[in-house]
C-alpha cells in the first residue's frame, strides 16, 4: 500500500503564536530548558508505546529496547533529539504541534501580565513542551512515524515560528520521532558536547531510559587521525528515581524530576518519598508545587499523578489515585500489586487502589502538618495557593475529617487582616472564659464579612470571630460543625445568646428598653409585612439601627445568593428584623405619629440592612426616592 506523498502550509493556532512570542521573548534566561522539555517528551512516548504494546506487541516492531539520542552537527548548526517512541500519525501531529492541546489556554494568556520575568513562571506552570525548541532555534524540522503505521506514513513538520508550517507526507523506516533544531547565530554554546551532557546530567538523569551520545575521542598527538571511532554511550543513570533509595537522592535530583513529571520550572514547595509494604506495595513520591497551577479551578482540570506499575508507565492523570481537593499534588505512584494492563474502569473498583489511595493520602496531610507545625511561614505561602482547594476536603474525605480541620486558616476580628492565618486551634485557644461557641460570619467579600453590623456586639465584648468571605466557605460550614467538640455557630442566625459572657444587669436593662418598644415592633411588623418573619428588639447592634438575621438552621442569605447566581431555584427564606432600640433613627421611629413617614422610615431601615447584608434591592429607584424625600423633611 502506497501514500500519496502531499505537502501543504498550515497556520498555528492563534494562541501557539501569542505563546511562541512569549516564549521567546520571555525564556531568555532559561535557555536550556529546551533539552529537558524535547527529552521529556521523548521519554513520554516511550512510556505510551510501553503501555500500547502490553496489549499488541507487534507495535514494537521488533525493536523493544527503548532509547533517546541527542546529536550534534557544528558545520550544520543543528542539535537533534530522536526516540524510538510512539510516533505520530500526521492527524496527531496537527493536533498536539500545530495547536496546543490543553484545557484552560485563553485563561491563562488573559492572565499573563506583560512582564517578562512573572510571565515566565506562568508559562512554566502551563507547560513549556515541544514549543520551548524555538526560544534557541529559528527553524525546527519534526520527522514522525507512529507505531504500527507503514513506512510510508512518515510526516515531517517544519516550521520558523512565524506563524505557518509545512506538512508533508515521507518515508520514515524506524518508528518515532526526530526533532532537529537549526540554531540561532548566538546560540553556539549547544553545539559543543560537554554542554550538552552537563544539561541532560542536570535535568534528565531520572529518566528511565538511556539518552544516548557519541563519544568524542581525540585524535593521538601528533596524528590527525583519531583514537577510536565514535561510540553510543548513555549519559543518564536510566533508572526510576522513585526506586533509589531516599539517602541516595539529593534535593537537586528530587527537583529535577519534579519540573519533568509537573512540566514546571520552579522547585516544589515539599515533597515525601515512600515505600510501603504489607497487604500492597507500592512506592509514591509526590510533590506540592511551589505555585497554585492557572487552570487549578477549571473543571476539565488534569489531576498531577502518573501511575506505574513494577516501573511500566500505564497512565497520565489517574484521578482515582488522589482525592479532588488534593488535584495539586504532583508525582508518580508505582504499585507491585495491579496487573499491567490495568485500565481506568478497573481502577475505580479495586482495593488495591483505595488502599494506595488511602496511605497517598495520608502522607501528604501528615506532610502537611509537619510543614504547619514546624514552618508556620512556609505553610501560610501554601495556604494562600492552596487553601480554597483544601477546604473542599471536608465536605469529600470523612475520614480525614479531623486532620483537615486542623490544617484549615481563616481570617478572623482577632487581626482584622484579609490573610488568613488563625487556625481553629488558635481560636479556641483564644476562646474567653465561658464561651461555648466559636463564632463565625460568612459574607461575599472580606470587607463585608469584617464591616457586618452583627459583629458589633462581638467587638464590644472582645468575643473573635471568624470572617469567611470564600464562597467554599458555605460548602465548608455544611460538613464542619464542631471543633473538638465546640460547636461552630454563626452570628448572622438565630436570637443572639452569648451565655455566660452576657451581664445579668446589663441583659435585664435591654429587655426593660424592649418592653418598651413592644408598639413599635408590631407597627414596622404591619407596615413590612410579607418581607419579614417576624420583628424583635435586638440586642447584637451597638452603632447600626438595623440587621436581618436568618432563623436557627436556616440556610443563611449569603448562600442562597450563591445558589441563586448558579442559576438554581431556591425558594427565598423570609429574614428576621431586629431593630436597635438605642440608635437615634429607631428612637425617631417610635416618636413618629405619621404613618406615610413611619412607613417609609422603616423600608428605608429594611432596605440598608439588606444592602449591609450583601443583599440587592427590588426596587432600588424606590429606595432612593425615600432616602431622599427623608433627608430633605429633616433638614426642613
Amino acid at each position: 500500500m502506497t501514500v500519496e506523498a502531499h505537502k501543504e502550509t498550515l497556520g498555528f493556532q492563534a494562541e501557539v503564536k501569542q505563546m511562541l512570542h512569549l516564549m521567546i521573548h520571555s525564556l531568555y534566561s532559561n535557555k536550556e530548558i529546551f533539552l529537558r522539555e524535547l527529552i521529556s517528551n521523548a521519554s513520554d512516548a516511550a512510556d505510551k508505546l510501553r503501555f500500547e504494546a502490553l496489549s499488541d506487541d507487534a507495535l514494537v516492531e521488533g525493536d523493544s529496547e527503548f532509547s533517546i539520542r541527542v546529536e550534534f552537527d557544528k558545520k550544520a548548526r543543528t542539535v537533534s533529539i530522536i526516540d524510538n517512541g510512539i510516533g505520530m500519525s500526521r492527524q496527531e501531529v496537527i493536533e498536539h504541534v500545530g495547536t496546543i492541546a490543553k484545557s484552560g489556554t485563553a485563561q491563562f494568556l488573559s492572565s499573563l501580565s506583560g512582564d517578562q520575568a512573572k510571565d515566565a513562571h506562568l508559562i512554566g506552570q502551563f507547560g513549556v513542551g515541544f514549543y520551548s525548541a524555538f526560544i534557541v532555534a529559528d527553524n525546527v524540522t519534526l520527522t514522525t512515524r507512529r507505531a504500527g503505521l507503514g513506512a510510508e506514513h512518515g510526516v515531517r513538520w517544519v516550521s520558523s515560528g512565524d506563524g505557518e508550517y509545512t506538512l508533508e507526507t515521507v518515508e520514515k523506516s524506524a518508528r518515532g520521532t526526530e526533532v532537529v533544531l537549526h540554531l540561532r547565530e548566538d546560540e553556539d554554546e549547544f553545539l559543543e558536547g560537554y554542554r550538552l551532557r552537563n544539561i541532560i546530567s542536570k535535568y534528565s538523569d531520572h529518566i528511565t531510559i538511556p539518552i544516548q551520545m557519541f563519544t568524542e575521542p581525540l585524535p593521538a598527538e601528533g596524528d590527525d587521525e583519531l583514537e577510536a571511532e565514535p561510540e553510543l554511550e548513555a549519559v543518564n543513570r536510566a533508572s526510576a528515581l522513585w526506586v533509589r533509595s531516599k539517602k541516595d537522592i539529593s534535593d537537586e535530583e528530587y527537583n529535577e524530576f519534579y519540573k519533568h513529571v509537573a512540566h514546571d520550572f520552579e522547585d516544589p514547595m515539599l515533597h515525601t518519598h515512600n515505600r510501603v509494604e504489607g497487604n500492597y506495595e507500592y512506592t509514591s513520591l509526590l510533590y506540592i508545587p511551589a505555585r497554585a497551577p492557572f487552570d487549578l479551578w477549571d473543571r476539565e482540570r488534569r489531576h498531577g499523578i502518573k501511575l506505574y506499575v513494577r516501573r511500566v508507565f500505564i497512565m497520565d492523570d489517574a484521578e482515582q489515585l488522589m482525592p479532588n481537593y488534593l488535584r495539586f499534588v504532583r508525582g508518580v505512584i508505582d504499585s507491585s500489586d495491579l496487573p499491567l494492563n490495568v485500565s481506568r474502569e478497573i481502577l475505580q473498583r479495586n482495593k488495591a487502589i483505595d488502599s494506595i489511595r488511602a496511605g497517598s493520602v495520608k502522607k501528604v496531610l501528615s506532610m502537611l502538618e509537619g510543614m504547619a507545625k514546624n514552618d508556620p511561614e512556609k505553610y501560610a505561602t501554601f495556604w494562600k495557593e492552596f487553601g480554597r482547594v483544601m477546604k473542599e476536603g471536608l465536605g469529600e474525605d470523612f475520614g480525614n475529617k479531623e486532620k483537615l480541620a486542623k490544617l484549615l486558616r481563616f481570617s478572623s476580628t482577632h487581626t482584622d487582616s484579609e490573610e488568613q492565618a488563625a487556625s481553629l486551634a488558635d481560636y479556641a485557644d483564644r476562646m474567653q472564659q465561658g464561651q461555648a461557641n466559636i463564632y463565625y460570619v460568612t459574607a461575599d467579600s472580606f470587607a463585608a464579612a469584617k464591616n457586618s453590623p452583627h459583629l458589633e456586639i462581638f467587638r464590644k465584648k472582645g468575643i473573635e470571630v471568624l470572617l469567611l468571605s470564600d464562597r467554599v466557605d458555605e460548602w465548608l460550614l455544611s460538613a464542619l460543625t464542631e471543633f473538638d467538640g465546640t460547636p461552630l455557630k454563626s452570628v448572622t442566625q438565630g436570637e443572639l445568646d452569648l451565655g455566660e459572657l452576657e451581664d445579668k444587669d446589663e441583659k435585664e436593662k435591654q429587655e426593660q428598653a424592649g418592653k418598651a418598644f413592644d408598639d413599635v415592633v408590631e407597627k414596622v411588623k404591619t407596615s413590612l409585612g410579607e418581607a419579614v418573619s417576624e420583628v424583635r428588639v435586638t440586642h447584637r447592634l451597638t452603632s447600626s439601627p438595623a440587621c436581618l438575621v436568618m432563623e436557627e438552621g436556616d440556610m443563611s442569605a449569603n448562600l442562597e445568593r450563591i445558589l441563586k447566581s448558579a442559576g438554581q431555584d431556591i425558594a427565598s427564606k423570609k429574614p428576621v428584623f431586629e431593630i436597635n432600640s438605642e440608635h437615634p433613627l429607631v428612637i425617631k421611629l417610635k416618636d413618629e405619629s405619621d404613618t406615610a413617614r413611619f412607613d417609609d422610615l422603616t423600608q428605608v431601615l429594611f432596605d440598608q440592612a439588606l444592602l449591609a447584608e450583601g443583599g440587592q434591592l427590588e426596587d432600588p429607584a424606590s429606595f432612593v426616592k425615600r432616602l431622599n424625600e427623608l433627608l430633605l423633611s429633616m433638614s426642613s
